[in-house]
């Protein structure tokens, strides 16, 4: 018997089965062997070369140590032979998962990370967007917690970045939408831009005219940042429901998580650009400019690749027709590209299936125009979540509180929200469902409106839960009537 670099863990274990309590014993790292999933996706591929760097024993070392267990128990001479240490790259596509899984679950346990990006650099180099984005969702199913793989989201970018900087950036026709969003993104940078070096100068601003100056430039330029909600709620109502219709749904969460960090974030900026506290100030804006670029190479490196490689001509042109609704961030889009399909003849999203509708009511029959007329004339925003939490309508009236787009209808309602608010969102299902409540209102300040949102548990006439209603009021004017008023006072 004769083993080397290039020996493949699956057919050593298979001739000595022992050898999987050994090399455990050896080192912690190689008790991750015992796992039936790393053994048939690693093992089965995988070299003592390879996995050399999961025990973190040199590979001369590991040989002689596997060469002397198999003649202890098994008194068997075995001859090494090196030949080429070189580690070669694992091909196969689950093995390669496991991997990229293993790495972050080390740095998830406070693992080296300069130790983790040469594991990296030996096993995968080559690892494509979607891969991470694939490693990223299964890590979530296996039940690492969104918030950790948020948490962790920067450094495993830095871990793969050397790999994602060699690829090229996906490129698009004027008018397709990643073309748009990139473009936004080129603006942004240099707002960006313009916003570190008023920092800059507020650290070294003497008198108090200049800061007074400064702060004016800096309430300019973060009303222009603002407009980045447009290109966020693009991503969040286009983008990522269209994804996880393909199956890639890890991704879009954690990402959706750093845009409410980012919000927050500019919320506490803009709260600080008035007060005395400059070094306050200067290190809130460099955390808010810090993460918007990182999140800009996010985007270019991870999430626009993957969605080149996943969604289809449909879903662009899916995309293409909600991100009119939505708007844009300081740019005005290309008119080259033009979808296949045309909006009016799009079809349903693959998980949506239309109900039959009936028109003949309870009190009166209304056509099917009449039924839409009537919802989208409500003075309110309607939204409709069917008994299995599936959003299936919404009013689209022309002065929405809050922004829908097509996009979210067969969506889970679940999805609809930020990571952080859906345990509220469960709450008041559950609630509903269990029959313990069958309404939760809520009121907010919002851009100097006072907004009403109630919910309601639909229920049909045995007083099965159907379904939950959601409607959103402006009540800003409501809340100042006074007095009575019982004639018509048009003017």
């Amino acid at each position: 018997m004769k083993i080397g670099a290039k020996t493949k863990v699956d057919d050593l274990i298979k001739k000595y089965p022992f050898l999987l309590d050994s090399l455990a014993d050896l080192s912690p790292g190689f008790s991750k062997l015992r796992s039936p999933v790393l053994r048939k996706t690693i093992g089965r591929v995988a070299t003592l070369q390879q996995v050399a760097g999961f025990g973190d024993r040199p590979l001369p070392d590991l040989l002689q140590k596997i060469q002397g267990e198999i003649k202890r128990v098994a008194g068997e001479e075995v001859v090494i032979e090196m030949g080429d240490p070189t580690p070669e790259p694992i091909v196969a596509k689950d093995a390669r998962l496991e991997v990229l899984k293993d790495i972050i679950r080390e740095l998830h346990q406070g693992g080296d990370l300069e130790e983790q990006k040469k594991r990296f650099a030996e096993l995968i180099k080559d690892a494509r967007p979607t891969e991470i984005a694939e490693m990223e969702q299964r890590l979530i199913e296996e039940g690492l917690p969104e918030e950790e793989v948020k948490r962790l989201c920067d450094v495993h970018v830095q871990v793969f970045k050397e790999s994602l900087e060699d690829r090229i950036l996906p490129t698009a026709i004027p008018g397709h939408p990643l073309h748009t969003l990139t473009a936004e993104n080129r603006a942004l940078e240099k707002i960006l831009g313009e916003i570190k070096v008023l920092l800059d100068r507020f650290s070294t601003a003497g008198d108090g005219a200049t800061i007074r100056r400064l702060r004016s430039d800096l309430r300019s330029r973060l009303e222009k940042l603002g407009e980045v909600e447009k290109h966020y709620l693009k991503k969040e109502n286009q983008l990522f429901p269209l994804l996880e219709a393909r199956g890639v749904s890890g991704p879009s969460k954690v990402m959706w998580a750093i845009h409410d960090d980012v919000r927050a974030l500019l919320r506490e900026f803009g709260g600080l650009i008035d007060a005395e506290k400059v070094p306050e100030l200067v290190a809130a804006g460099s955390r808010l400019t810090e993460m918007m670029a990182d999140m800009i190479y996010k985007e270019e490196k991870i999430m626009f690749p993957m969605s080149l490689e996943t969604l289809n001509e449909e879903d662009w042109a899916r995309v293409k027709k909600g991100e009119e609704e939505i708007g844009y961030a300081w740019v005005t889009p290309g008119t080259e590209w033009k979808p296949a399909v045309r909006a009016e003849d799009l079809a349903p999203l693959p998980e949506y299936r239309r109900p039959e509708a009936s028109l003949s009511l309870d009190t009166g029959e209304l056509t099917r125009e009449q039924v839409n007329l009537l919802l989208k004339n409500l003075p309110l925003d309607v939204t409709f979540v069917d008994g299995k939490d599936t959003v299936r309508y919404y009013s689209a009236g022309p002065e929405r509180i809050f922004p829908r787009s097509p996009a979210i209808i067969g969506r889970k309602v679940q999805n609809c929200h930020p990571p952080n608010s859906v345990h509220m969102v469960n709450r008041i299902l559950e609630a509903f469902r269990s029959g313990e409540r069958n309404v939760a209102e809520f009121w907010i300040e919002l851009k100097g409106r006072f907004i009403h949102i109630r919910y309601f548990a639909v229920r049909d006439r045995d007083g099965r839960y159907r379904g939950c209603l959601e409607v959103s009021q402006d009540v800003t004017a409501i809340r100042e009537l006074r007095g009575e008023q019982r004639l018509l006072d048009w003017k």
